[in-house]
């Protein structure tokens, strides 16, 4: 089972993807993460931090799914599997998406100028 993941690791991404940022020339116009965007614009690390949080979300719900079947408690089968394919799939999905931005971000960097 994938471990949740916690503030920490997602304020480490976060500034990953900041520095990222401010090497690439400051692509969003400097606009910080502290919600100083203007109205109307959506902030990509607010975006991402959501969505992360999702995906965490989904995998606290079938942990405590998991242990309450575990301890004998009324929790259907069906929904302990459920919950756990759910957690995985929004976890994989996760780190696709991460990993196709960090491929199209090392090849925007390797293109000749």
């Amino acid at each position: 089972m994938v471990s949740p993941i916690n503030s920490q690791s997602i304020q480490s991404m976060l500034q990953t993807l900041r520095s990222h940022q401010t090497q690439a020339g400051g692509g969003l116009g400097g606009a910080s993460a502290a919600g100083s965007s203007p109205a109307g614009k959506v902030d990509f690390a607010q975006s991402i931090q959501q969505a992360i949080g999702k995906v965490n979300d989904l995998q606290l719900q079938s942990d405590k799914t998991t242990e309450a079947y575990q301890r004998g408690e009324n929790v259907p089968l069906t929904d302990v599997v459920l919950n756990m394919q759910k957690a995985s799939l929004s976890f994989e999905a996760t780190l696709q998406v991460r990993n196709k931005v960090l491929k199209a971000y090392e090849d925007i960097l390797n293109m000749p100028v």
